[in-house]
């Protein structure tokens, strides 16, 4: 086990009756890292990051936090904030009155300081005296996320934190968490969102069926040996063909749903990383200039898919 994991879990399971929950499950997630939880829906991952937070223990294993074990009848030790299924406020509450109670009970610390520097952090200062009732789901979140950070964490566990936010919002909060990582406070959250997902993680877990299929950095994921398919949108789309069709392993896919949602300026692709550059590097040479190279599912995304496809064929 790594000395400096701020999560370390080992053989982790959790039964609910005749359900495995969680099966043997490994983590590791090291200090000042964003590490991503990925699952279909079942998998496990809200089950675990009840666990994290002290909601529930595991029936079998070892998981050590912050340095600390758990054990069945300890709480989760000081230091661990976050929310599982959306954070719980009181509606009736001001968005300032719910931090304040929440200080209260928590930090003990009920300076107005404490409180307006976290609404402040999570883009809520303007609507502090308002009722949460009135608030949309972007910004329960970020009051969530807010009252989390009231208590300090050295390690933040959110589920979906992204839920309801809109683009401005959504960074926003990405901000916020890569701040909190820069200070050395460790972040895991879910999401069904690869796009977060990629942008903040270093590492992530895929869970399917309860089980790790993957656990590791992005870049083993970028599936660089594999074939993913790409948007290509360039100045001369019949020199662009010509060239594709003369490169090998990149293959122009012709009968596919998704080129009918595509302009005439756009070829879809289906190639390897490697036969990717050399079919850039050949379209320069040509004078062919590239104004859009993307994929249409993101690698992390695709791996996703293939990972808990195959684990669920296995079952």
């Amino acid at each position: 086990m790594d000395a400096t994991a701020a999560v370390r879990g080992r053989g982790i399971t959790k039964y609910f009756g005749d359900v495995v929950a969680l099966d043997n499950i490994e983590l590791n997630v090291a200090q000042g890292q964003i590490h991503g939880l990925v699952g279909p829906n079942g998998a496990g991952k809200t089950t675990l990051l009840g666990l994290l937070l002290g909601l529930a223990a595991a029936d079998q294993g070892r998981l050590e936090i912050l340095g600390t074990a758990v054990a069945r009848t300890s709480p989760a030790p000081e230091g661990v904030a976050g929310f599982v299924d959306g954070p719980g406020l009181y509606p009736s509450l001001s968005a300032r009155q719910n931090l304040a109670a929440l200080a209260a009970l928590r930090t003990r610390d009920t300076r107005t300081a404490a409180v307006d520097d976290v609404l402040d952090q999570v883009g809520l200062a303007d609507v502090a005296e308002d009722k949460v009732r009135g608030f949309s789901l972007g910004m329960r979140q970020r009051l969530g996320l807010a009252a989390a950070l009231l208590t300090k964490p050295r390690l933040l566990v959110l589920d979906e934190p992204s839920n309801g936010l809109d683009p401005a919002g959504k960074k926003h909060v990405h901000g916020v968490l890569a701040r909190l990582a820069a200070q050395g406070a460790t972040v895991v959250l879910s999401s069904h969102r690869m796009d977060d997902l990629e942008a903040l993680c270093s590492e992530v877990t895929i869970l399917a069926t309860g089980r790790v299929v993957f656990s590791g950095p992005l870049h083993k994921l970028s599936a660089e040996n594999r074939a993913l398919d790409y948007r290509l949108r360039t100045s001369d789309p019949h020199a662009a063909r010509t060239t594709a069709l003369g490169t090998a392993g990149v293959h122009v896919i012709e009968s596919c749903d998704a080129v009918n949602r595509l302009d005439a300026e756009v070829l879809l692709l289906r190639a390897p990383v490697a036969a990717l550059d050399e079919l850039v590097a050949r379209l320069v040479r040509a004078d062919v200039a590239v104004r859009e190279l993307a994929p249409v599912v993101s690698p992390l995304e695709a791996a996703f898919l293939a990972l808990t496809e195959q684990q669920e064929a296995s079952r």
